[in-house]
């Protein structure tokens, strides 16, 4: 038997942060080492964070983390274990995102990132240069390029996120000059159904190049991307190790590497392959590695769960609605917390409780991040910490019910959060009065005026809460109200940080549904005995205004996520919705590509935004579109 034990380490880093940074991933490293790890992965620009985006333009910003990747060497040099990091390295005019390979002190070698993303959340070819085959080079006295490491205990590949979503990426090659285990930094944003698509697709790398695949993804928040950690290990197609998600802390396991080397030698379409490549092979480095790795007499053979060979393992514990329930909520919750906690300029997080499903939602996200963040430390500092952090308002006018009051008030003590009541009706008709003095002759105030004036009065006074409460003031708008511009500027449409705004209206209904099974919470049953409302008009109700949200939700799948042109839209709508006269059908969808297309001014205004799906609503990292545009071609 070879048997090394591979450590999956997840750090939760912030953006600049390089001294802190490298503090995390010096005392993760220390502990898996103690764990009596060989192998140890960590995550794509560690010492950065990520995504640092224009930053890599400022050049002492790409030196700093050369100089903490040499501490890192330095303060990990007792270590018998590798270890692989991501940082950013400037190579002549050129930055790259690279990983080291660093092992007793000292920089092995710099491997830079090939397959640069450009899709939805990702600008890396924007600051990036790439790598590619057969480069090779030095920077810092240290080589640089296509290379691979020879370890006593196995040849070692490296490779970061993006690499390994290419079937021709370089652990093709890398693997064909023998390397038998090929590690891959990532910071592989949340997704919703990400996991299993990478599980399954870092076991086919593993079985397409006859090697072991070791994944470790970044945790935490940056900015309004999510990285739920956690990470695999797969060896020749067999996944042998899942780490956790959503924390931070390392995992481990051992694999014996006689398999690996025993399937190479098999008669197999990969070795004709490989002695094909090896006739005609870019020239990729060996790097030579003489001093000592961790010692491995004290592994044992990694025996299969159940101890059986060929029985499966345990069937799955949870339910795919607990699963995709859990999982949303978990990023969503870690979004905001991060948020919170890495910018530095907040104390507390308020929310403007309407009675309603959205702020509802929002201020579960808030306290479930609390449980997470201090329910290790009890359940009385839990609860203080929620009472110190959290706020929450409920500002009623005329048009606000008994009911919303009530499920508001009830909502806030089910999550520990102060509660404060506050009319808006003192303001809402001297504010009417005042704009009347504004019109001309032939203008009045419309009923959409008099609707949103309200919305205003309230963000105005949340945005003053916040400069004297050093507030974080979530907007809690969901995204099909956000795609058919049923928001108000300067109103529910502002706050400092959007938590729900890529969450469509029905995924919103399902998590409350989920919610209301699972904790049998009284604020969630009060709110959800009401139809939605934004309660700006007598008996108002969202999906009289708009259209009922499952018809909405498909309209925005297929218009902005499917491509399809209004009129095809509308023939699918026919399709999926036969229980409604196709005539009312086909006007929704008519009404959805109106509002979608005049509704873009608003929704490019709105705050920073959590990403968690695919079809995400947001200018800046994922629905680029004018402003300015028409539909007369669909």
């Amino acid at each position: 038997m070879r048997l090394i034990r591979i450590a999956v380490v997840n750090v939760n880093t912030t953006v600049g942060a390089v001294r802190s940074n490298v503090d995390r991933a010096v005392r993760l490293a220390r502990e898996a080492a103690a764990d009596g790890a060989t192998l140890i992965a960590l995550n794509e620009q560690l010492i950065a964070g990520y995504s640092p985006e224009d930053l890599v333009h400022w050049r002492a910003f790409v030196d700093a983390q050369w100089a903490e990747l040499e501490r890192f060497a330095k303060e990990t040099a007792d270590l018998s274990a590798a270890l692989a990091i991501g940082l950013t390295v400037a190579r002549g005019s050129h930055v790259y995102n690279a990983a080291a390979m660093v092992h007793a002190g000292k920089i092995l070698g710099i491997v830079p990132k090939e397959k640069l993303p450009t899709y939805n959340v990702f600008y890396e070819a924007r600051v990036f240069a790439r790598g590619c085959p057969g480069l090779l080079d030095t920077v810092h006295g240290v080589p640089f390029g296509d290379l691979v490491f020879d370890f006593d205990f196995a040849t070692v590949g490296l490779e970061i996120c993006e690499d390994i979503w290419s079937p021709d990426g370089p652990m093709r090659r890398r693997s064909y000059a023998g390397a038998e285990v090929i590690v891959n930094l990532s910071a592989s944003p949340f997704r919703l159904g990400v996991v299993s698509t990478r599980r399954e697709m870092i076991a086919t790398r593993a079985a397409d190049n006859q090697c072991v695949v070791a994944y470790a993804n970044l945790v935490g928040g940056n900015d309004g991307l999510v990285f739920d950690g956690g990470g695999f290990v797969a060896q020749n197609g067999r996944l042998v190790h899942e780490a956790p998600r959503y924390r931070e802390g390392f995992t481990a396991v051992n694999v014996d590497l006689d398999r690996t080397r025993r399937l190479r030698n098999e008669n197999t379409t990969w070795r004709d392959d490989q002695q094909i490549f090896a006739a005609d092979a870019p020239r990729i480095m060996h790097v030579p590695v003489t001093a000592k790795s961790a010692a491995r007499d004290a592994l044992t053979y990694p025996v299969p769960v159940g101890k059986s060979f060929f029985l499966p393992g345990e069937a799955p514990r949870t339910t795919p609605r607990e699963d995709f329930c859990e999982d949303l909520l978990d990023a969503l919750a870690l979004g905001l917390g991060d948020y919170f906690e890495k910018t530095g300029a907040f104390k507390t997080i308020g929310v403007a409780l309407s009675g309603g499903r959205d702020s509802l939602l929002c201020l579960y996200l808030a306290r479930r991040w609390v449980k997470r963040r201090y329910g290790g430390q009890g359940a009385e500092v839990e609860t203080a910490k929620a009472r110190e952090i959290l706020r929450a308002f409920f500002m009623p006018s005329r048009y606000s019910s008994k009911e919303t009051h009530a499920a508001a008030e009830q909502a806030a003590k089910d999550f520990d959060a102060p509660f404060a009541v506050v009319s808006i009706d003192d303001a809402f008709e001297p504010e009417l009065a005042r704009i009347e003095k504004m019109l001309q002759p032939g203008e009045t105030l419309g009923t959409m005026a008099r609707q949103n004036v309200q919305a205003r009065i309230r963000s105005l006074r949340m945005w003053t809460w916040a400069n004297s409460s050093a507030g974080l003031f979530l907007q809690t708008s969901n995204m099909s109200e956000k795609a058919v511009g049923y928001t108000t500027i300067g109103g529910d449409m502002e706050g400092a940080l959007s938590v729900i705004a890529n969450v469509p209206k029905t995924v919103v209904n399902y998590l409350l549904d989920y919610l209301v099974e699972t904790t049998k919470l009284p604020g969630i049953i009060l709110t959800l005995k009401k139809p939605a409302s934004a309660e700006l008009a007598d008996d108002q109700e969202d999906e009289k205004d708009l259209m009922p949200f499952p018809v909405l939700d498909a309209c925005f799948a297929l218009y902005a996520g499917e491509k399809m042109s209004p009129s095809e839209v509308r023939e699918v709508l026919r399709q999926m919705f036969p229980s409604h006269d196709a005539k009312t059908v086909d006007a929704w969808g008519t009404r959805f590509a109106r509002l979608f297309t005049q509704s873009i001014f608003k929704w490019v205004q709105t705050p920073l935004c959590l990403h968690v799906g695919n079809l995400d609503l947001d200018r800046e990292r994922a629905l680029q579109l004018p402003v300015v545009q028409r539909t007369e071609w669909g």
